[in-house]
């Protein structure tokens, strides 16, 4: 706790150490009332102490009883209505904190939620949403209306806000990498960097933390969106064709882990009637949800799930059957994926309701009586067939190394024709030497199925070293560049925690596709690249610039060197502990 030992009766520092309960509340009641009222300049003193006890004592009943989002609420509105005052001081910084404050009193509690509305914080936050100051506003005025539209006691009261509300985060999730990069690049405001970094670390710390701050704009925008798409609220709005191409370029990356981003919205989307028609018209969107299902992404199950609901919808079924089937088929092995069992079982129920309307159907029909046939087999009958599949791999690896590749495959494809499906490592690697084949011979697409058909039979899903490397080449190839980096990221955990490599932290080869696909899709490329009036359309996987480029974009903050009277700026994750595996943040 903040001390500063006077004689002022009036000072916050000491009111809050008052030894008396009774007359600390009392005192503290009448402070917040008072405050916004006077001209202190040591406003920004309170506002940091009291944002520090927010973020420390979110749950603390204390200071939202005592009226504090009052209190927040008039700070807000006397920045926007009086510029004098708030260019006066470090008065600059008291909406950002204010804000900031209302946001961390309502992420757990829908009773601080329920009297934060009461106190009337609502309108001033959607101002400093508008954008009546700058970025860094919207940011902690989006987080704080996304935190009080999460409970279901409250949403009902914002609701008269939904059409405005829905407009502002479409357009900020759409528009907020361009702004804060032509803002804060261009212009670098004192206060903004202040913010950011409080002077520690220099320029490459700053534009470390404007890529996680902008990141966090469009994430919070977009859970404003699921809040209102959940209940199956604006969903004609959220359909509009344009936003929902845009939304497959919206990516947490490796910025922010925990965010879904654009296609935790197509999901909820799907689950609508509209959203799922609208989707199934854009090629472009289920091209990307296709590309996602067969990726090392962390939110690749979200993909499928999109897809299957598309397809068990008699409506929009065939208008997708043609691009999705066969990415569907390369799963059908899939056995485990996070936390869900029997995925693989799941999508071939789906693909038999798709029985004699796509070819691919033979392949899953087959795979599933052969199961039944080898379940009658002998052990010896089965051990003989995984010999002969054995002997007919090395022959397609003697042809390999002797240079034909062409044969090379058609020993793998027999060698999966014989060996029986119970033996899942023995298969792995046959599909996974015929994708080296496939990108030999220039089929990336060939090379992708069948590393994807590899990468579900390891264990865990996604394991496997080298057809984690193939398909990145492979995805590469394609010019499909954040499922390139995911898989060569996801390659590289292999290796890092491989005995034979213990002593090699990043293979050569990968550190420099990392680096390829990263200047590709490093967060602010396409804002970036209009500035320099470079920006081309060619290709909706060009525009994908949702990840951190070339850095580890782990900040370490510390007290040390700080000149300024705000505190350091520590945020909780966007949407709770949830465990990361391949989205680590690497140093390069």
């Amino acid at each position: 706790m903040i001390t500063n030992p006077c004689t002022n009766l009036s000072c916050f520092f000491c009111l809050i150490n008052e030894p008396d309960p009774s007359t600390r509340r009392t005192s503290i009641s009448n402070y917040l009332k008072e405050i916004p009222l006077l001209n202190d300049q040591q406003h920004i003193l309170v506002l940091s102490s009291l944002w520090n006890i927010a973020m420390t004592k979110p749950d603390d009943p204390e200071f939202p009883s005592l009226g504090i989002f009052k209190c927040m609420s008039s700070f807000i509105r006397k920045g926007l209505n009086n510029k004098k005052w708030l260019s006066t001081g470090q008065n600059i910084y008291i909406p950002y904190y204010a804000a900031h404050i209302i946001g961390s009193y309502t992420m757990n509690k829908p009773e601080f939620a329920k009297t934060c509305i009461e106190s009337g914080v609502i309108p001033p936050l959607i101002d400093l949403m508008r954008g009546q100051m700058s970025w860094v506003e919207q940011r902690v005025s989006v987080r704080a209306l996304g935190h009080i539209l999460s409970f279901d006691s409250t949403f009902g009261t914002v609701v008269e806000y939904e059409e405005e509300l829905v407009g502002l985060a479409m357009r900020l999730a759409s528009t907020c990498l361009e702004t804060v990069y032509a803002d804060f690049v261009s212009k670098r405001l004192e206060y903004h960097r202040d913010l950011l970094t409080r002077g520690v670390g220099g320029r490459e710390i700053e534009d470390r933390k404007v890529e996680e701050w902008a990141s966090q704009l469009q994430c919070w925008s977009l859970y404003i969106l699921n809040t209102f798409a959940m209940k199956e609220r604006s969903i004609n709005v959220m359909c509009d064709k344009v936003f929902l191409k845009e939304l497959c370029g919206m990516w947490g990356g490796l910025v922010n882990h925990s965010s879904p981003c654009g296609i935790g919205l197509l999901r909820i989307l799907c689950y609508s009637k509209i959203g799922r028609e609208r989707i199934s018209e854009s090629l472009e969107v289920v091209a990307s949800l296709c590309n996602m299902s067969r990726s090392s992404d962390d939110w690749q199950y979200m993909a499928i799930d999109c897809i299957l609901l598309l397809l068990n919808d008699p409506i929009t079924r065939y208008k997708v059957i043609d691009h999705t089937a066969s990415c569907l088929v390369d799963l059908v092995e899939l056995r485990t994926l996070g936390d869900r069992s029997h995925v693989g079982d799941l999508i071939a129920k789906t693909l038999f309701l798709l029985d004699g309307k796509i070819e691919t159907i033979d392949e899953v029909w087959s795979l599933v009586e052969r199961r039944k046939k080898e379940r009658l087999l002998s052990c010896e009958s089965v051990e003989e067939m995984r010999v002969l599949a054995g002997l007919t791999k090395q022959q397609g690896n003697n042809s390999f190394w002797e240079g034909d590749i062409e044969e090379s495959l058609l020993k793998y494809s027999e060698g999966l024709k014989i060996c029986p499906l119970k033996f899942r490592k023995d298969r792995l690697v046959l599909y996974s030497n015929r994708a080296q084949c496939h990108l030999l011979l220039g089929d990336p697409d060939a090379a992708i199925s069948d590393a994807t058909r590899a990468l579900c039979l390891s264990k865990p899903v996604n394991s496997h070293g080298k057809s984690l490397w193939r398909r990145s080449q492979a995805y590469d190839a394609k010019g499909l560049s954040k499922e390139s980096l995911m898989d060569c990221i996801a390659f590289v955990n292999v290796c890092m925690r491989s005995e034979k490599m213990k002593n090699i932290k990043i293979p050569y080869y990968a550190a420099r596709m990392i680096t390829k696909q990263m200047d590709s899709i490093w967060l602010f490329a396409t804002a970036h690249s209009k500035a320099l009036g470079r920006y081309t359309t060619s290709r909706l996987f060009d525009d994908e610039c949702e990840s951190s480029k070339k850095h580890d974009t782990k900040i370490v903050m510390g007290n040390k060197g700080f000149t300024s009277n705000l505190s350091t700026i520590m945020e909780e994750p966007l949407f709770g502990n949830r465990r990361l595996t391949r989205r680590r943040r690497m140093s390069l």
